[in-house]
């Protein structure tokens, strides 16, 4: 007797552990083989040529926090090239990795390359508009690959018993591991599909390298002590741990540094005195700059208020002296970058960080050579490369006016700024530029994306069970296409019943439908204005009596929402229409005593509200206005919004509308109230 197939656990089900994370966060892992017999010295090989290239393109290159490194790994009985690289806050470097095991898998034809981070096959999730149904995250793993520059990806294809010798048997299974992707791949290396739709899309951000590299760069002047700026000299890319340091302090580590008298045991590394202190150009990443420039760093610490207070006066004392407020700028800067190195230095020893340790063995060899002899001059530092640079910081403002406008599409000329005042300009540069409006056209084409029905979204087979349901017979077959035809849906029939619903008179198009059906006999009300072949299949499937039943059924269901008042989009409407017509007539009419009118309108407005309770009220007599209590409900949507984003304002904005905000309004006592 055959055991039952193995119930396959599904996300959110006890056990599962297909999302499972074997990352740490914002680490990105690769993996190079070399399909084929080849040994230890050809992965040597390529490891050389991989240093080769990252020292080419990456020379002076900041790293967030680790750089691209490769190790041979010999691992159940596999050889490869491995490395993890913990790219930080800094998404670039993630890309940049990528870029280079590209460029050199075009260097070896037989090299094929694996990369993912935490989130899984990153490259897919780029792509993930233009991924094929059968493609899902509980199964890519192990099948995106980089060949000869070329994305790769080892399909799913069910095997029948006559291909079963042609097809590898691993790629017919949902899943497949590390070992038997590479069989596949040495089996048959050209099995792997290539897509250039797919490639394009996982691969467009690599389209601005190499030239991103440079311009992922950004110098600043800043105004640190001399000793400092030795340092950093000798180890610029000692920047980023620094950076992380002060960017992640905590008050613990801070301790020391804003005691207004420093220990003996633990003095300050980078004293801040007024005579000693130079302005220098240091190269950061802008991911880095905008780290520093963007920490609020208040109070400073009691070392750096001699030099602060001048400047902060001269800044406040006259607000328009652009050099007082730079002055200004780049001595919080320098305090900033300093408490980073002072934090930094502390442990430097004991870090894992290589360059880290790299500014520890500086500052000994400071301590036994005497600084004063061992510090730069001024003439000295003058002479260094770049040291006066400083690149405009324009990128991290952000007009939003000029951010919406280029949602829309729109130029500043357009929008009626003046073009003289803004030639050449426009929000970010020409990647961010690109990057919106490719995020605003898929946006938009979600949203006009009139082929998907009224199921949602598509489930593909591959969800709805095992394998082994593929092998059912033919007439199971049959019976389900059957059951399918009976719960079709006919869109037509279902507009006209809400119509019909809603008290709403017919269109013109359903009351041409209407007249022709009274023309024709009832049993073929519904092959009129229908030619395809499947009309007689639905005739068969549908009788009279069934008709019949289904239209008793809406009228009675309708007849009570009626009653209930569920129809009503506004109930209130009618009611008081009718008790103001009431009124006027009364009062043109000036006959009767006072308790005669009285009496009248009491009673006819209980007559009213009778006939309201009852539901016997004619719905046709007073159409519903559709555009006011449209506008009703968009104008209640984004008056909830309170001044925040939500769906009202995204529809209204993406329709060229701007609606104010509303700051206030009275409540139902007449009272004012304020409104975020």
């Amino acid at each position: 007797m055959n055991s039952p197939p193995a119930v396959e656990l599904r996300p959110g089900d006890k056990g599962f552990d297909g999302f499972q994370m074997t990352l740490p966060e914002n680490c990105v892992e690769y993996m190079l083989f070399l399909i084929g017999d080849h040994g230890l010295p050809r992965l040597e090989a390529v490891r050389k040529a991989a240093a080769k290239q990252l020292d080419e393109l990456t020379k002076d290159y900041i790293w967030q926090r680790e750089c691209f490194k490769l190790e041979t790994k010999v691992e159940d009985g596999l050889c490869y090239l491995h490395g993890t690289t913990d790219y930080g806050d800094n998404v670039e470097d993630e890309w940049l990795i990528v870029y280079l095991l590209r460029e050199l898998s075009r260097s070896f034809p037989d090299l094929w390359v694996r990369v993912f981070d935490s989130d899984g096959e990153f490259l897919l999730i780029e792509a993930a508009k233009v991924l094929p149904n059968w493609l899902s995250p509980e199964m890519d793993s192990n099948r995106v690959w980089i060949h000869q520059g070329k994305l790769r990806i080892i399909p799913v294809i069910t095997t029948h018993a006559s291909e079963a010798k042609s097809t590898p048997a691993a790629a017919a299974s949902k899943s497949i591991s590390l070992r038997e992707a590479l069989k596949v791949l040495k089996a048959t290396p050209d099995f792997p599909i290539h897509s250039t739709f797919i490639e394009a899309e996982a691969f467009y951000r690599l389209e601005k390298y190499p030239e991103q590299i440079a311009s992922s760069l950004h110098h600043a002047l800043i105004t640190i002590p001399r000793k400092l700026a030795y340092i950093i000299h000798a180890r610029p890319k000692s920047i980023a741990p620094a950076t992380e340091a002060f960017y992640l302090r905590d008050p613990a580590a801070m301790k020391h540094l804003l005691s207004s008298t420093p220990s003996a045991k633990s003095p300050l590394l980078f004293p801040p005195t007024i005579s000693n202190l130079v302005t220098i150009s240091i190269r950061f990443t802008k991911v880095l700059y905008a780290q520093l420039k963007s920490q609020r760093f208040d109070p400073p610490p009691p070392a750096w208020r001699p030099p602060l207070q001048p400047a902060e006066v001269a800044a406040a004392s006259a607000p328009a002296d652009i050099v007082a407020e730079q002055t200004l700028a780049r001595l919080e800067l320098g305090m900033k970058v300093t408490t980073g190195y002072e934090l930094l230095a502390r442990n430097a020893h004991e870090s894992k960080n290589r360059v880290a340790r790299e500014v520890a063995l500086l500052l000994d060899d400071l301590a036994e050579d005497g600084e004063e002899e061992a510090l730069p001059t001024d003439d000295e530092i003058k002479g260094w490369k770049d040291v006066e640079r400083e690149d405009d910081d324009s990128w991290m403002n952000i007009d939003f006016e000029e951010f919406e406008r280029e949602l829309n599409g729109q130029t500043r000329a357009k929008a009626g700024v003046e073009a003289s005042a803004t030639a050449g300009q426009a929000f970010g540069d020409a990647k961010a530029q690109a990057d919106l409006q490719k995020m605003v056209s898929r946006f938009e084409a979600f949203l006009n994306d009139e082929t998907a029905g009224i199921d949602g979204a598509e489930v593909d087979e591959m969800d709805q069970g095992d394998d082994d349901e593929d092998e059912e017979d033919d007439d199971e077959e049959i019976d389900s296409e059957d059951e399918d035809r009976q719960v079709s849906f006919d869109e037509d029939q279902f507009t006209k019943m809400m119509r019909e619903m809603m008290g709403l008179p017919p269109g013109a198009e359903e009351a041409e439908g209407m007249s022709a059906r009274q023309k024709t006999p009832t049993g073929d009300s519904r092959s009129v204005g229908r030619d395809s072949p499947s009309s007689d299949e639905e005739e068969e499937e549908m009788t009279e009596a069934e008709e019949e039943e289904i239209r008793t059924l809406m009228m009675q269901m309708e007849k009570e929402l009626k009653g209930h008042g569920a129809l009503e989009l506004n109930p209130s409407s009618k009611k008081e229409k009718t008790k103001q017509s009431l009124i006027k007539a009364e009062a043109r009419d000036g006959s009767g005593s006072a308790a005669g009118t009285a009496v009248s309108k009491k009673g006819k407005e209980k007559e009213i509200d009778h006939e309201e309770d009852n539901g016997d009220s004619d719905d046709e007599d007073d159409a519903v206005d559709i555009d006011y209590n449209l506008a009703k409900n968009l104008l209640e949507s984004f008056k909830s919004q309170a001044g925040m984003a939500g769906p009202a304002g995204n529809l209204l904005s993406m329709m060229g509308m701007a609606l104010p905000r509303d700051d206030g309004g009275e409540d139902e006592d007449g009272e004012e109230t304020d409104r975020r």
